[in-house]
């Protein structure tokens, strides 16, 4: 029986957990009743690879390479022990094989080349209990090692997270990678097309779908999309995804679609909707949506803004059936347990709204679409389908992939989770906003939220004004240190390279980055390097920066991000190596009472920013956590309470881990009983200022009982104002 359509990831996005495009759309065609099915090809021809059928071809044909580097010799010299190890090891990255961590983690059992250079003493990182995981890093650098013997020997294209994403990246001509395709197919190429045809011959689809979300993902889609027109010119192939909706907006070479017939931009479901009708003979191709296709040799672009989109809550539930959750293999490329989190671990994806809320940052891409357009949807209805999900995939573990997710819906959420009783482990991105007071962490962490990550960008708060993101360095300090106290870890994502950005703002933002890290307030980050794009403020009206954009034209492939002249004349390039050693050092606790000079191989002016700068802000910050509006939010069980004599009362609270006992005045006891019994997370609808209005009734002054020891105990154990 045919399917209208197979959704495809092209090789290679994640080893541990499939990208979610394709369960979106899937979810959302079995909402209209149109058949779909979904294939991981990244994962597929990974495993075909990471096997002994699969690196036996390869060993062989690295054999006959006239030059190798030492480190591939090495490899081909103990190719026995990679093929009597390859199958155990992948069986033990999917936890297929969990035993296996002891011989693994004693350090004789795996084959080492290149990439165990780094190892030295790991008891820091996964301590004498930390077995599985010191394994599993042991694990990933074998397999990177096979990686760069693949790159060397086979396909300098190969990438375990990306496949020639250099011929992807602003490829202004799509000459490079055209003349890419016309080579003969490699053993990679091969596998890929070996399992793209047994998918076709198993679905028979009427029409392919390739989701590309990264440069590294298009050779590859394309590649498929060759094969398909020579072998099955009857199905229609269409690709969308990040990448063509960020690069190809402009898109003007019709040689594209001598790969595929249709490329579709930002949110798929309204586009993919009118081209089924299209491709059924129900409309014209005039009538598409956000669509490009070849007519009459040349590129035309058709969006038919008459049909709306659709609303969040009528995308239906992602849909993960047909991709093979449990051969996902987790590996940690690093130790640090925040950033280990994009690696380790299968993640259902979902999305709390569309869009950026905030959508003003100028290095942004808030033009489009997919950032501009904020739509969220409701706790209830993201419950449902987390509660679907969790059916569906027998996992628990959720990633919310948000531009930034919004602290009131995060709020509701969490209530949400808490009221069905769900047990759940999640994380998301956010800004480092003031609404993440102290108690709302807290009540996030009861949910399940075990990490944010968020863009700190550049440390600098005159930067920060300029990149308008709504935020200061002190600012970030407090809310990194709630995040970290309630137990959740922190990912910094970090700038260099702003316009105008100077090298003292460089010094001071990593001497702030450094202190960050010093007061244990942030666990992991990432510096990157400033990117001017053709749809951001900065890009779309430079000279309002203070800087000049070099060129102008656009090409006729792929058009995102612009070379750009500041006059401030920084040589950004040169701090990336001394950024990056600081900040891999710093996630490990190390390197943080060095001075910032050594980490870097030419002069540097000393920081600026006093060496107690950010723990005085710490101290210095306003900490009211609440407001009159906000809610009473009690955790725990409801006390049992007994009335003893001479007008006192006894309340026995039992928690998790141990018992304790007020012992109160019988009207101020009978009062807690009743705001603990109002505040219930199951139904918290009590604000701050009716406990206020009652208490002062009642019994007094407010602020007196706020500062006392009964209620110090109670927010000790549960009893949150957010």
């Amino acid at each position: 029986m045919s399917t209208q359509v197979l959704f495809i990831t092209p090789p290679f996005t994640q080893l541990n957990t499939p990208y979610p495009s394709t369960a979106y759309l899937k979810g959302f065609l079995n909402t209209l009743g149109v058949s779909s099915k979904q294939a991981d090809l990244g994962i597929e021809v990974m495993l075909a690879i990471l096997s002994k059928t699969g690196l036996t071809p390869i060993f062989e044909q690295a054999e006959k390479v006239d030059f190798l580097s030492d480190n591939a010799l090495r490899i081909l010299r103990i190719r026995a022990q990679y093929l009597q190890t390859i199958g155990p090891v992948v069986d033990f990255l999917q936890d297929k094989n969990p035993t296996l961590a002891y011989r693994i983690a004693e350090g004789d059992f795996l084959p080492e080349a290149g990439r165990f250079e780094q190892v030295e003493d790991m008891d820091w990182a996964f301590g004498a209990l930390g077995i599985r995981d010191k394994a599993r890093y042991l694990a990933t650098l074998y397999l990177e090692d096979l990686g760069d013997l693949i790159t060397e020997a086979i396909d300098p294209h190969f990438g375990f997270t990306r496949y020639a994403e250099r011929l992807g990246l602003s490829a202004r001509s799509f000459d490079e990678l055209h003349e890419a395709l016309q080579q003969p197919n490699s053993l990679v190429d091969e596998l890929l097309l070996q399992i793209l045809e047994e998918k076709i011959q198993r679905y028979q689809p009427k029409s392919v779908a390739f989701s590309v979300p990264f440069p590294g993902n298009l050779y590859a889609a394309l590649k498929c999309g060759q094969y398909l027109k020579a072998n099955h010119p009857k199905i229609k192939i269409w690709m969308g995804g990040g990448y063509p909706n960020t690069e190809l907006r402009s898109l003007k070479e019709p040689r594209v679609f001598d790969y595929v017939d249709y490329i579709l931009l930002d949110d798929g479901e309204a586009p993919v909707l009118l081209l089924l009708e299209h491709l059924a003979g129900k409309r014209l191709h005039t009538e598409l949506k956000r669509t490009f296709l070849r007519v009459d040799g040349q590129v035309t672009y058709m969006n038919n803004l008459a049909i709306k989109d659709l609303p969040q809550r009528e995308l239906g539930t992602p849909d993960y059936s047909d991709l093979p959750l449990s051969s996902y293999l987790s590996v940690i490329e690093v130790a640090n347990p925040m950033h280990r989190l994009w690696s380790d671990g299968r993640w259902n994806k979902l999305t709390l709204a569309h869009g950026c809320y905030w959508g003003k940052c100028t290095f942004c891409d808030v033009s489009l679409d997919y950032i501009g357009r904020y739509e969220p949807i409701t706790a209830a209805l993201l419950c449902d389908r987390i509660e679907e999900i969790m059916a569906q995939t027998g996992t628990n573990g959720f990633h919310f992939v948000d531009e930034a997710a919004p602290p009131a819906l995060m709020r509701e959420l969490a209530y949400e989770i808490l009221r069905r009783g769900l047990v759940v482990v999640w994380w998301t991105n956010i800004r480092f906003e003031s609404s993440f007071s102290a108690d709302l962490c807290r009540l996030l962490r009861a949910s399940g939220c075990i990490a944010v990550s968020g863009g700190l960008e550049v440390a600098s708060d005159r930067l920060l004004d300029l990149i308008k993101k709504g935020v200061t360095v002190p600012q970030v300090a407090q809310v990194t240190q709630h995040f970290t106290q309630a137990g959740i870890l922190v990912h910094a994502y970090l700038m260099y390279g702003y316009p105008t950005q100077t090298v003292q703002e460089t010094v001071d933002s990593l001497e702030m980055v450094r202190q960050l890290f010093e007061q244990g307030i942030i666990q992991s980050g990432f510096w990157h390097r400033f990117a001017m794009t053709v749809h951001s403020p900065v890009g779309l009206n430079p000279s309002a920066f203070g800087v000049k954009r070099l060129d102008n034209q656009l090409g006729t492939f792929a058009n995102n991000e612009v070379d750009f002249e500041d006059p401030i004349g920084v040589d950004h390039g040169a701090f990336s190596e001394g950024l990056r050693k600081s900040l891999f050092n710093y996630m490990q606790g190390v390197g943080l009472d060095l001075p910032l000079k050594n980490w870097f191989d030419f002069k540097i002016p000393s920081t600026s920013i006093p060496y107690n700068y950010i723990a005085q802000q710490l101290e210095e910050l306003s900490t009211k956590p609440f407001k009159d509006h906000h809610r009473v939010c009690w955790l725990g069980s409801a006390p049992k309470i007994e009335e003893l004599e001479e007008g006192l009362c006894e309340l026995l609270f039992s928690g998790k881990k141990e018992d304790f006992v007020l012992e109160l005045p019988l009207k101020f006891g009978r009062w807690v009983f009743w705001l603990l019994e109002k505040a219930s997370y199951r139904q918290p609808t009590v604000t701050v200022k009716e406990i206020r209005d009652s208490y002062e009734e009642e019994l007094g002054d407010f602020e007196e009982l706020l500062d006392s020891e009964v209620w110090e105990l109670l927010a000790e154990n549960g009893l949150l104002l957010v």
